[in-house]
């Protein structure tokens, strides 16, 4: 018992000592462990630039935290020009993207986004319409265009020069909502996806500036829209005020019908992140359809069209999905418009049936594993692919 008790006190002698010992190295040599870990991060840092910038002379530390999410929407060229001058676009088949990383003001109606600039640099002026879908010219025809400009910041006799009535910390990201909206398919195609695709890794820091201002539009997607930032969104328009920025991006990211091209978005997303990030924004609970405890039978959604491509049997069909152990809800196209309650209700289905152009797109909202059935009328085979 006596030796037991014994190794008991050597034992906790020995654990105490240890404990001790940082704080006798600390009276000893004055030296404050938390701030010794800090200098060795910071030496490990500074090693880990300079073996970067022996490894890629080009590549340069971005030391503002705003300035990081604008180069990365750039690449190659892109990127380089971006460093050199503050400004780059990116043209393709679809869709034109313009960064700026330096200070700009946007004009009333946004018509206008001068780029605060010095005399001696190189004058930049380009016209785009801040809308995917380029080459589509009826689109484009309810797009108004931005002009880009420089503006002086040493000259005092420019016609620019407006004061900034609102002057804003994060970045300004400059569409429209006109073009093809009042169409699901392509609201969701040409804005909402290549809005996810060009601001997701902003992490909520910066202004959407909605040129072609719609209200119902807004109002129809606006916890996407507060999902993709924290702050309401600007309508340049309604006081014809300018605003400023410390950089904007015009134009959104596009890549293809509801597409994602993963090695070409900030961050690598892909559908699977979007429907996640769409189940997040409406707070939708069903993720998966073998999850859906709460229906007693499996739900199947009927999306009927009122003028053409409509249903002739729309009852008789309804009445066989129930006969085959389904329940069934019927929905017209006006229960589709309150977004917010329509999500719910596709959320607890586990089948979407519904002719080609009956809102087949909101099955983006169904939980994994359910089924759509896509009802092709004759001669629009291509189109439905």
């Amino acid at each position: 018992m006596v030796k037991e008790q014994q190794k008991l006190v050597i034992g906790a002698t020995s654990l105490a000592f240890l404990l001790l010992l940082p704080w006798i190295y600390v009276a000893f040599f004055h030296v404050n462990p938390l701030e010794a870990w800090k200098h060795k991060l910071t030496l490990w840092r500074g090693n880990d630039q300079i073996s970067s910038k022996k490894t890629n002379s080009s590549m340069e530390e971005v030391n503002d935290p705003l300035e990081f999410p604008l180069r990365r929407l750039v690449r190659g060229e892109d990127r380089i020009k971006l460093d050199n001058t503050g400004f780059s676009c990116h043209s393709d088949l679809h869709s034109d993207l313009c960064v700026v990383n330096k200070p700009v003001k946007v004009d009333k109606n946004a018509s206008t986004v001068y780029i605060i600039s010095y005399s001696n640099q190189s004058q930049v002026e380009r016209l785009i319409k801040p809308y995917a879908l380029q080459d589509d010219q009826t689109a484009m025809k309810w797009v108004s265009p931005i002009r880009i400009l420089n503006e002086d910041s040493t000259s005092t006799s420019s016609s620019s020069m407006a004061p900034c009535r609102f002057t804003h910390n994060v970045p300004a990201v400059v569409f429209s909502s006109g073009g093809f909206t009042g169409n699901q398919f392509h609201e969701i195609d040409e804005i909402i996806i290549p809005l996810f695709i060009t601001t997701r890794h902003f992490r909520s820091r910066l202004k959407f500036v909605i040129t072609d201002f719609k209200p119902w539009w807004v109002s129809k997607y606006r916890k996407i829209l507060k999902s993709l930032s924290r702050y309401e969104v600007i309508n340049p328009a309604v006081n014809g005020s300018v605003h400023c920025f410390p950089g904007a991006v015009m134009g959104l990211k596009y890549h293809d019908y509801l597409a994602f091209n993963m090695t070409d978005i900030p961050g690598g997303y892909s559908m699977f992140d979007f429907r996640n990030f769409l189940r997040q924004s409406y707070n939708l609970k069903i993720k998966n359809v073998k999850f859906n405890k709460r229906e007693n039978k499996p739900v199947l959604i009927l999306l009927c069209r009122q003028n053409s491509r409509r249903f002739l049997n729309e009852n008789e069909m309804a009445d066989s999905m129930e006969e085959l152990g389904f329940e069934v809800v019927v929905i017209t196209p006006s229960r589709m418009l309150n977004l917010d309650k329509f999500t719910e209700v596709v959320n607890r289905c586990s089948v979407m049936v519904g002719a080609h152009g009956a809102g087949l797109t909101n099955e983006m909202f169904l939980p994994d594993g359910a089924v759509v059935v896509q009802v092709v009328p004759l001669a629009l085979d291509l189109s439905c692919k």
